[in-house]
């Protein structure tokens, strides 16, 4: 496994190392903890901006994941109660092609955090080949070298050493700290998720079978985060939190200024266009006007229909 992330390892040494020259050359101490967890933070900063554009694509298919909801509702209802072999390969069928025609897929929220796992997988082993460095005498697959190897080994935050974890140290600060971001982590993750199913979702959808792997993501993932986090190095547990802090901040973004429409967040927006005087008020009455114009239309088509039988009566006469 190692083998197969050497270069992800060596590209997650190069701006890991870059970020800590930065902050060394202007002025903070190389070896104290604070240097290294700001590189740390850098180094997240860089894998998520070269991310937004899956991100943006990510969007896009959740999007069009959520118009094409209705047409999937259909086919589901089509197929309900047949289990026979030719009817699950049909469902499947015209499925891939609804996916392919709408330009979604079930899987695109889970489409970054796929992409992260193999950065998170090598910033992990970067920074547990650094800790036992001063056992092994190697510094890591690139600029890393042994000189800074082991400054992160003996790295620590508040007494707390950046190489710990929640499980390995019975030190109370690491614990402490540890506690502390494992509940941080799990509660941004939930928020996060929860912001997107509350305010960023058309209400026609809420009992559509992908709402439903959304509802069950909502509490699976930070139940994974709890878990998992307790075996992390204090490092690690620096990236993951920072990129859920990212997430957050950008998820507020594009819920603001791009929400889903119909959603109560689409609505928040034109409420705040429409205050600003940006929304074209004018659509809108026009809109109101034709309707009620459709109203006496209707109206009239009983009197149309008394006024044709007038000459029948008068022909009879």
């Amino acid at each position: 496994m190692p083998d197969l992330l050497w270069p992800i390892k060596w590209a997650v040494e190069l701006i890991l190392v870059a970020f800590h020259t930065l902050f060394t050359a202007i002025g903070m101490d190389a070896a104290q903890g604070i240097t290294w967890v700001l590189s740390i933070i850098g180094l997240t900063v860089v894998v998520r901006a070269a991310l937004i554009p899956v991100f943006v694509k990510q969007i896009k298919s959740q999007r069009n994941m959520m118009a094409a909801q209705p047409e999937i509702q259909k086919l589901q209802k089509k197929y309900k109660g047949k289990t026979d072999r030719d009817s699950r390969e049909k469902m499947a069928k015209e499925q891939m092609e609804l996916y392919k025609r709408t330009g979604s897929n079930p899987l695109s929220s889970c489409l970054p955090l796929l992409i992260q796992m193999p950065i998170f997988s090598g910033l992990f082993f970067v920074l547990n080949d650094a800790q036992h460095s001063t056992t092994t005498g190697k510094g890591g697959v690139g600029l890393l070298n042994l000189d800074l190897a082991q400054s992160f080994a003996g790295a620590d935050l508040f007494g707390a050493p950046l190489k710990d974890t929640f499980l390995s140290s019975n030190e109370l600060e690491v614990k402490l700290i540890a506690g502390i971001m494992i509940i941080v982590m799990t509660l941004s993750q939930f928020i996060t998720q929860k912001q997107i199913m509350s305010k960023n979702q058309n209400p026609d959808v809420m009992n559509s079978q992908y709402m439903q792997t959304q509802k069950i993501m909502l509490i699976l993932f930070p139940i994974i985060f709890m878990i998992s986090g307790i075996s992390f190095p204090l490092g690690v547990m620096f990236y993951w939190l920072a990129s859920n802090f990212w997430t957050m901040g950008q998820q507020y973004l594009v819920i603001r200024n791009m929400p889903t429409p119909g959603s109560i967040a689409h609505k928040a927006r034109e409420e705040r266009l429409a205050k600003k005087g940006k929304l074209s008020l004018l659509t809108k009455n026009e809109v109101v006007e034709v309707v009620e114009e459709e109203k006496p239309r209707q109206r009239t088509q009983p009197v149309g229909k008394t006024r044709a039988k007038k000459p029948a009566n008068k022909s009879k006469k």
